[in-house]
């Protein structure tokens, strides 16, 4: 949850009844069948060109008007819209998928008379009256909302984070709304199995309405980084926290886009980018336990006196994922493969994790060889032919700023039709890559020069190469 004031108009109410938000998505899909019928009847006096163009302004209408409506119902619901965006990469239109990967964690707060009852019902009078806290909310999202605090026996600076009232309640019922309202916008392919889909979604929502969960992983990063200064986490204050309530000490810091950042001299920004990219190969390399929720919110940026003193402040651990060794261990096989140009060894490791078929088409397998080797780009050794000069500085360090990465293996899967056989990949993947696009974002951001194969290579037990 981001941490920088929010702007939003307060809302004075939210719907929070399954019958309630059933009855609002209801509605919302009865319109939508309406318009389905009308846009079918007008496309068969269309050519073949406008009837293309049609139908992309017709989903991308389809998908602001339900985006829309999950935003104000917040709760499950809407944070189900934002994995949809994830999944959807995978067998929605592209202007779906654009609408939808919008509906970020930074909405309009509720008012204090909504979320003031879940606190008083978790903590109790008695130590809420240890709290002096600001009924004006620092940052709201899909779940719930952040508040600043200070402890009156010591100041000590707080964030108290409540839970909307009944969001966890709904989470059954808005999942099953939400997946007949796909089907009634005609967002998804007919015929496609989504019930997979929407079970993981349901857990993940699960997993971060467990606010005892959270407490857990925040503990756990701030206990796994103890030792390294190059990190904040917040301490958790269990006597103020509960399964709805979560309070933490206050972590100063501004976003990583901040101008702040964004002046300071390259060599503090690139070591503020090794910091997060080397963050990121620990904690799935290493500790196979991820925070696999990306935003910029949940990033802040601590600026001391100098780049030593720097510190990248890490917030929000319900996204939190555990890896299995054996699936770390076939990730770990395709990027070495990817970096020794081993098709062999990509394929076998894609195979192990279920993202590849030996009995796929061979244009479908070459291709996805050529994206994992495109992939590992940044990480090819300085002069490598395969990585565009121009991405390069004079140090040959990689210029993640200038990079259109992302793009041309966009460009690759869909020229080579990969996401006819490569439509939803089992789940790890979906956040793993979650995250790595994330990482990717915040260098891009930092416009970071790196040169950090080695510490690639470490990961994948290939220090001879270094």
């Amino acid at each position: 949850m981001d941490s920088g004031n929010t702007k939003k108009p307060t809302m004075s109410s939210i719907k929070t009844r399954p019958m309630e938000r059933n009855i609002a998505l209801t509605k919302l899909g009865l319109g939508a069948g309406t318009k389905i019928v009308a846009h079918s009847l007008i496309n068969i006096f269309r050519g073949e060109v406008a009837r293309g163009s049609a139908d992309r302004e017709f989903y991308q209408r389809q998908a602001q008007v339900l985006a829309d409506e999950l935003g104000r119902l917040k709760g499950s619901v809407m944070k189900a819209g934002q994995m949809l965006s994830l999944y959807g990469q995978y067998f929605l239109p592209e202007e779906a998928v654009h609408v939808l990967s919008e509906l970020q964690d930074d909405t309009a707060p509720v008012s204090w008379k909504v979320v003031a009852p879940v606190l008083e019902r978790n903590l109790g009078r008695q130590r809420l009256g240890e709290l002096e806290i600001d009924e004006t909310a620092l940052a709201a999202a899909s779940l719930g909302q952040a508040h600043r605090a200070v402890r009156k026996s010591d100041g000590l600076d707080l964030v108290v984070k409540i839970q909307y009232p009944g969001v966890a309640y709904a989470i059954d019922s808005d999942i099953k709304t939400l997946s007949r309202l796909l089907l009634l916008t005609r967002l998804a392919p007919k015929g496609l199995d989504l019930a997979p889909v929407f079970a993981e979604v349901r857990e993940m929502l699960y997993r971060e309405v467990d606010y005892h969960g959270e407490a857990r992983f925040t503990e756990e990063f701030s206990r796994r980084l103890a030792d390294q200064p190059r990190f904040a986490v917040p301490r958790v204050l269990k006597e103020y926290s509960s399964g709805q309530v979560l309070t933490t000490t206050f972590e100063s810091g501004v976003s990583p886009r901040d101008a702040a950042v964004r002046k300071l001299p390259q060599a503090r920004r690139n070591r503020l980018g090794m910091n997060f990219l080397d963050l990121f190969l620990t904690e799935f390399f290493d500790w196979g336990l991820v925070q696999s929720d990306p935003h910029f919110g949940n990033y802040r940026i601590r600026l001391g006196q100098n780049a030593a003193e720097d510190r990248i402040v890490l917030l929000d651990f319900g996204a939190t994922r555990r890896f299995e060794r054996r699936f770390v261990d076939s990730y770990r096989g395709i990027v070495r493969g990817a970096i020794l140009d081993n098709r062999e060894e990509i394929l076998r490791g894609a195979d192990e994790i279920g993202l590849m078929r030996g009995t796929f088409p061979e244009p479908v397998l070459k291709a996805f060889v050529e994206m994992c080797q495109l992939i590992v780009e940044p990480f090819n050794a300085p002069g490598d032919p395969r990585t565009p000069p121009q991405l390069r500085n004079a140090r040959g360090e990689y210029r993640w700023g200038a990079s259109d990465l992302p793009m041309r293996a966009a460009n690759v899967a869909a020229r080579n039709a990969l996401s006819v056989h490569f439509r939803v990949p089992p789940r790890e993947i979906v956040f793993l890559h979650r995250r790595l696009a994330g990482v990717f974002i915040m260098l891009a951001a930092l416009d970071a020069e790196l040169d950090a194969r080695d510490h690639l290579l470490r990961r994948l037990e290939l220090d001879s190469l270094a």
